[in-house]
Parts: structure tokens; C-alpha cells; sequence
């Protein structure tokens, strides 16, 4: 493991384990995946460097393989640069949230001073599923692999999967997919992340304690999964805002004939189900669980995510990548992964809408009636994007309602880590039968 000191040079910061990472870069078999291809006819190059500096690591990737030199940042097609204080952060065996990625430490509505990406901007974008893993392979290089969270392999699957109508505002009839699992007394609907589907959910609606406790659905919106996109969709022109989305929700409440179900969903879902417990009546929720979310929240939107200059199958599960636990297991982060390069064409940008400042509810959370629809907000304490304060700070605004902060757990909660995930949403399941009229 190497020292925790002189990363003002980050060649030199590194030199100790260079023959290591030397052996990494060629026997990776995910850069290896991420780099073979007949498409890359020339070499390309990037470098890696500490603020202070000009010594730059830099990273040549021709097909089939990437090696490392030092040199000049003039050399590069584009540069990651950081604060010395930021890459010892960066680097430590297991980093504290933002550090745990340098999109996290690059920031979105958070933003860090001394983070910089000199050069071709698209570039960068372009070869980010490339440098993301060559800055994981040095720090495995550094302070050894990253501990990663017990796993278990599933055995049996015990949900069911089928489709159903609805009829939402502005996307109108559409038909839409969902899985169910459960025979418990307390119908709760899941919903789904931006730009992803209803598939992060079957760990959790696999699991025998919300099984035993819970009738569970998870539908994939419209045009997103396995559901099919609305008559009146043009390829790449999806947005959602808060209309469509809770009368979406509310037309598959009907559709099912559910009675008082909790909603729960994470990120724009978390967002969407504080528009529920606004709006209990009009849906027919009985609760509401949000996951990483918040009464609003904006940014400078990037447009990477919507570019004819990038491909969204590799940029937007790499976005993303770095807002989970640095030490989930592997096969959750990589469904995740999955789950983001799957969706059509701006799918995920469209969602954003909604996310980045579609949804505001900052004048609307002191209306939410918690006896009638009790509301208990989780949040991971990895999560950069909607940070546990951030959740708290709208919980506080919110009459009779509830924040908790979960250890281990980023922005993908019920995805990243099930079983720790699990115990958090049952406490929040009883504290709202406990609770409501």
C-alpha cells in the first residue's frame, strides 16, 4: 500500500506500485472489454494529474489494450486534473462520499474547486468508461483491491412478471410492464430510477422478509424496460414531468385495484413519491418511502447524456457508476451498469427534466397530511446527487415526517446492497402503518 503523502506529483505519488499497475492495465478483462474494438484505428491518449503539477500519468489505448507512460499534458487529447487533497481522498482503500469516484469529486449540483477537465471535452466524455476504469485499476494498484460487501448468489426467483394498460397525462394509453412477488398484506409500488427500469428492484421483492410482509409491484415507465413506448412518442424527444408522472402512478394504482399501497421509489422516483404524498387522494397512496430525494433539486445540465457526439450506451451508466457504495457487491453494480446502457435513446435525459428542477416542491411540503399519508424518507450516505442532508432538510419541512440516513448504501439502495437495503424500508413500512389514519 502506498503512502498517503506527495500527491502533488501524481506520477511520483504513484511510482511505487507502477509495475503493478502496469500488470493490471493488460490483464483487466473489463478494460480489455472496454477497449477491443476494430473501430479504434488510431492510438488515444489521456492523462492523469494533480493540480500543482504538469507531470502527468498518461494512458494510451489502442484496440485491445492501454499503457501507461509520464510525460506532458500537452501530449494528451484530454486531461483529469484534481487537488492534491482530493486524490489522496480518492485513493484511500475505501473513500468517503464524493471521493468515492471522479464524477462524484467532479460534481453536478455539488461542485468541488480544484476539479478540472482540460482539453477535448468530448473526449473526455467520449473514452469515460476507459479512464473511470484505469483510475480504479491505480487505486487497486495503491492501497490494494476495494473490500467489497458479502454476496448472495440468488437460487430461486419468485416474481411474476406480465403487462397491463394505463392511461397517463400527455403520454396518454401506453402499455406497461411490471413484476409483482409477495403475499403479504401491505401492497407498496416501486418505482424505478431515471433513465432505468423496474429491474432494480428484484433483490428486494426477492427477499423472504418482504415477501412474507408485503405484496410488491414494480412497473417500468412508459418507453422505459420492458414496457412500450406511448402512440404519441418520438424517438428521442421523452420528458416527464410531475402531471404525467403521478397520474402515470395512479392510473396503475387503478389498473390493479390496490388499496392504500405505499410508494416507493429512489432519486427522481424518490422526488415523485413527495408529488404523491402531496397528492395521496388523487393516486390512493396510504404512504410514501422516498429514496434519495428532495424537495428540489438543479444544476447546469450537461447534454452528454443527449449527444450525437457520444454514445449514451457507454456515458450514461457511467455517469451514474460512481454514486454507489464503493464497496457493493459487484454483480449489483454491474446490473446497475446494464440497466443504464439498456434504455433508449433519451430516455434518461427526458427523466432528467423532471429530476433537475422539473420538480419543485419547496412551497408544497408543509401541505403533506402525514396522518392520512405518513411519509419516511431513507437516503444513502453515498449518494452525491441527493446528499442525506439534502433529505433531511425536506423532511424537516414536512409535518409528522421522517429521515433516516443509510450506512453503506449510495444513490441505487434497493439495487447496490438488498440485504442491508431491506431493514431500512421495513422500519419505514411500519412506521407508516404504525402511523396513518
Amino acid at each position: 500500500m502506498g503512502s498517503l503523502s506527495g500527491w502533488d506529483d501524481f506520477p511520483q505519488a504513484i511510482s511505487s506500485c507502477l509495475p503493478k499497475l502496469k500488470e493490471l492495465l493488460q490483464s483487466d478483462e473489463q478494460l480489455k472489454a472496454f477497449t477491443t474494438s476494430n473501430a479504434i484505428t488510431a492510438p488515444a491518449m489521456f492523462g492523469i494529474k494533480s493540480s500543482s503539477s504538469d507531470n502527468t500519468l498518461l494512458i494510451t489505448v489502442t484496440n485491445g489494450k492501454a499503457d501507461v507512460t509520464t510525460g506532458n499534458p500537452s501530449s494528451a487529447q484530454f486531461t483529469i486534473s484534481a487537488l492534491s487533497e482530493q486524490w489522496q481522498e480518492h485513493f484511500k482503500q475505501v473513500p468517503a462520499m464524493p471521493y468515492q469516484s471522479y464524477w462524484g469529486m467532479f460534481g453536478m449540483n455539488i461542485k468541488q474547486k480544484g476539479i478540472e477537465v482540460q482539453g477535448d471535452q468530448n473526449a473526455f466524455a467520449h473514452w469515460t468508461h476507459v479512464w473511470r476504469r484505469v483510475l480504479e485499476l491505480i487505486h487497486d494498484a495503491y492501497s490494494g483491491p476495494m473490500p467489497e460487501d458479502p454476496y448472495q448468489e440468488p437460487t430461486e426467483d419468485h416474481l411474476v412478471g406480465r403487462y397491463v394498460y394505463i392511461s397517463a397525462p400527455i403520454w396518454g394509453k401506453c402499455k406497461v410492464f411490471y413484476d409483482s412477488s409477495g403475499n403479504g398484506s401491505q401492497p407498496i409500488v416501486f418505482l424505478h430510477t431515471a433513465g432505468s427500469d423496474g429491474r432494480q428492484y428484484h433483490g428486494v421483492m426477492n427477499d423472504a422478509r418482504m415477501r412474507e410482509k408485503c405484496t410488491m409491484y414494480a412497473f417500468d415507465l412508459p418507453g422505459h424496460g420492458r414496457s412500450f413506448p406511448s402512440r404519441s412518442y418520438h424517438p428521442g424527444a421523452h420528458t416527464n414531468t410531475e402531471d404525467s408522472y403521478v397520474g402515470c402512478i395512479a392510473s396503475f394504482v387503478k389498473a390493479l385495484g390496490l388499496q392504500k399501497p405505499i410508494i416507493c421509489g429512489a432519486s427522481m422516483a424518490g422526488q415523485v413519491c413527495l408529488a404523491v404524498a402531496i397528492r395521496h387522494e388523487e393516486v390512493g397512496a396510504g404512504g410514501t418511502i422516498p429514496l434519495q430525494g428532495s424537495d428540489y433539486l438543479n444544476m447546469e445540465r450537461q447534454w452528454y447524456d443527449r449527444s450525437p457526439y457520444v454514445n449514451q450506451s457507454l456515458f450514461n451508466p457511467e455517469w451514474i457508476y460512481g454514486m454507489m457504495s464503493p464497496t457493493a457487491p459487484l454483480p449489483n453494480k454491474q446490473l446497475i451498469w446494464h440497466l443504464y446502457s439498456a434504455q433508449a435513446y433519451g430516455i434518461f435525459h427526458g427523466d432528467l427534466d423532471f429530476y433537475f428542477g422539473g420538480w419543485d416542491g419547496r412551497s408544497r411540503m408543509a401541505n403533506i397530511d402525514t396522518k392520512k399519508c405518513p411519509v419516511f424518507m431513507l437516503t444513502g450516505e453515498y449518494d452525491w446527487s441527493n446528499t442525506p442532508q439534502m433529505s433531511q432538510a425536506t423532511a424537516d419541512k414536512i409535518p409528522g415526517g421522517r429521515h433516516k440516513s443509510m450506512p453503506g448504501l449510495g444513490h441505487f439502495p434497493a439495487t447496490e446492497n438488498p440485504e442491508r437495503c431491506v431493514p431500512h424500508l421495513i422500519e419505514a413500512i411500519d412506521h407508516i402503518q404504525a402511523t396513518r389514519s
